[in-house]
């Protein structure tokens, strides 16, 4: 059995595109304050500019735990992806790991961002890595894998990410039209002979 996509041109530009609107899952900040409000602000799609805003408050704050701290790097890496600050997203995502590389929302969120950049090799070895940290929303890990998967030409491993996130998430609308482009084609005979 040989599975087919219907058409590989849609991935690279529906594909690619509901993925960066759909990647990004907050890391907790308990507690009140800047830092939760811009956990707030990435986790609920809060306004992206102002959430900055916030999320550099946060960060202006030297009584920030680490874990708080590395938290607040990641969700204001998912804020500036929203405006297309790749690069100063890609800066945050990386400081936060650095600080507590336990995060597997951080990986994830990293490897929507090197999907966007084309970087599909480190997105899928990011996104595997968070998936494997048991990031918080996996729906959305094995969606983003799956879009991995395909742009490396991998449709069975994209086929069963795709279908793994509706597995995890049935509303998952995105993955289940995503789902519908595949094709399973029958090759070869009934075994050895």
């Amino acid at each position: 059995m040989k599975l087919r996509n219907a058409s590989a041109a849609m991935v690279g530009a529906a594909g690619l595109m509901m993925t960066m609107t759909s990647a990004n899952a907050a890391v907790t900040v308990l507690g009140g304050g800047a830092a939760t409000d811009c956990y707030k602000a990435a986790e609920f799609d809060g306004e992206p500019v102002g959430g900055v805003a916030t999320c550099n408050s946060a960060l202006e704050n030297i009584s920030l735990s680490v874990q708080d701290r590395a938290a607040t790097l990641i969700n204001r890496g998912i804020l500036k992806g929203r405006i297309d600050d790749l690069h100063g997203a890609l800066a945050d995502y990386n400081a936060g790991l650095k600080l507590n590389d336990k995060l597997g929302e951080g990986y994830v969120d990293r490897g929507a961002v090197m999907i966007s950049l084309h970087r599909y090799q480190v997105a899928l070895e990011d996104i595997t890595k968070g998936i494997e940290l048991g990031a918080n929303h996996l729906a959305i890990a094995y969606y983003d894998r799956a879009i991995v998967h395909e742009a490396l030409g991998n449709n069975r491993a994209a086929y069963d990410d795709f279908q793994k996130a509706l597995e995890i998430d049935p509303n998952m609308g995105l993955a289940s039209m995503q789902l519908q482009r595949f094709q399973v084609k029958r090759t070869g005979g009934l075994g050895g002979a």
